[in-house]
């Protein structure tokens, strides 16, 4: 492969990247105009389906086969939901490519939803994204101004509208599902499937649920054809027939504790260790890596012994961890004490579950009690087996929840406290030396100072 250009971020430092005047001085919506002027939309949905792109939110199903999806010759409404409730712990390429280039994404929004016979777009954005939603807007504006929203699409007799939906700042919004009845106006409850969204989704009608940067992906595919996209990334694991391959060029959100943290475009399949020497300038201060989170927090975590993970939808789960996720990596230096992560990602959890499956509820919040009382100095080394009972325990792969939060929640305490025992040991031994073999019942501590 050549060397690697960026494109979904090539227009983001040029002055006024988000109006639509700086856009299409870059060949902006030539795409659009080329989907309109002659393709049919089974032509688009074969388009990317050849690509191979799998969709940049976190599951990574692909896109095209999803599209494929709805009924055939329904007889309408069909509605498309682009997810921007960018809420993964870690996570902001969504927000950049919403503040930095709209007109990429809304273009590749309307590409998506001609392919897919979808008349009206809802554009559902987090709440705390107050530029993002200002830019985007704007942008709206400027492309029925222009005539590429609207009524009759270029004389192309397709028509479409877009409205934003601004989202309750809650985890579980980003749940296809849960996002669905929030933009109904209930409670964020993710829904038993099936039914699929693509039969019944947004008020009760086939729906498409993709991401900001699935979107922007769409326009590039377009653009530059399924075969680009293909001499990108990884190909399938010859020994594994369910591997589809990790294709195409990928938004990297590098935080913690690094040098250069921000977000850099890099074709997928990159390795950890090649994304924080070569973009993040090297773990900060001087110090070492204990630890990185691969793909946001709800993914697991990976030891510095294991760096060598490549940075594609199969590599994380060869490390124990529970996929790619948003490719949010964390990096985690020698100085961050394990407890503190596992305390820290407990909270995050317990707060953020919507409390409608039983054991997603009760089971990060009895972890993060375990935690209160191991941070307090009162752990048990009991309770390390117990937290790995819940985490086994809960979540779809188990086949306990409706949606995969609890999974999210799982995986952090599986790797932390499977990869750092020793570590765990020891804080409880150290903090609670009278205690730490107790085997019965203990009080919780309800409230403590830890926080």
């Amino acid at each position: 492969m050549a060397e690697f250009e960026p494109v979904l971020l090539a227009n983001i430092h040029q002055e006024d990247s988000h109006t639509l005047r700086a856009y299409e001085s870059t060949g902006g919506y030539a795409g659009l105009k080329k989907v309109l002027g002659g393709m049919s939309a089974d032509g688009v949905k074969e388009l990317v389906k050849a690509s191979g792109l799998r969709g940049r939110g976190g599951a990574g199903f692909p896109t095209g086969l999803k599209w494929t999806f709805l009924p055939k010759d329904h007889p309408g409404p069909i509605y498309f939901c682009l997810n921007a409730d960018e809420s993964e712990p870690g996570t902001f390429n969504n927000r950049i490519l919403m503040e930095e280039d709209p007109h990429q994404v809304i273009e590749g929004l309307i590409i998506s939803c001609f392919a897919t016979a979808a008349s009206t777009a809802y554009f559902y954005m987090r709440y705390e994204y107050p530029l993002a939603w200002k830019r985007v807007q704007a942008a709206v504006d400027e492309c029925y101004a222009a005539g590429y929203l609207g009524k009759d699409i270029l004389g192309s007799g397709y028509s479409l509208d877009i409205f934003l939906h601004r989202g309750a700042a809650a985890y579980i919004c980003g749940e296809e599902t849960g996002l669905i009845e929030s933009l109904e106006g209930r409670r964020a409850w993710p829904r038993i499937k099936p039914p699929f969204p693509a039969v019944e989704g947004a008020f009760r009608k086939p729906t498409v649920v993709n991401n900001v940067e699935t979107a922007a992906c769409v326009k590039q595919i377009v653009d530059r054809g399924a075969g680009w996209f293909r001499s990108i990334g990884v190909p399938p694991d010859p020994n594994n027939p369910r591997d589809p391959g990790s294709f195409g060029p990928k938004l990297y959100c590098l935080s913690g504790h690094i040098e250069k943290p921000g977000c850099y475009e890099a074709p997928l399949g990159i390795t950890v260790n090649e994304l924080i020497d070569n973009y993040g300038g090297g773990v900060w201060r001087g110090r070492k890596a204990k630890a990185a989170i691969p793909g946001g927090i709800s993914m697991g975590l990976l030891t510095a012994d294991e760096f060598d993970c490549p940075l594609d939808f199969a590599g994380p789960g060869k490390y124990g961890c529970l996929g790619l996720g948003t490719a949010a990596v964390v990096v985690i230096d020698e100085t961050v004490p394990m407890v503190d992560f596992l305390h820290n990602s407990c909270q995050f959890f317990s707060h953020e579950s919507c409390g409608q499956c039983t054991p997603c509820r009760e089971g990060t919040s009895w972890a993060l009690k375990m935690m209160n009382r191991i941070k307090a100095g009162k752990g048990r080394l009991k309770d390390l087996d117990l937290l790995l009972e819940i985490a086994d325990n809960i979540g779809i792969i188990p086949g306990t929840t409706i949606c995969g939060l609890a999974d999210g929640a799982a995986w952090p305490m599986k790797n932390a406290i499977r990869k750092f025992r020793g570590e765990f040991e020891e804080y409880i031994k150290r903090t609670n030396p009278d205690g730490y073999m107790e085997t019965n019942p203990v009080p919780v501590l309800e409230i403590i100072g830890a926080h």
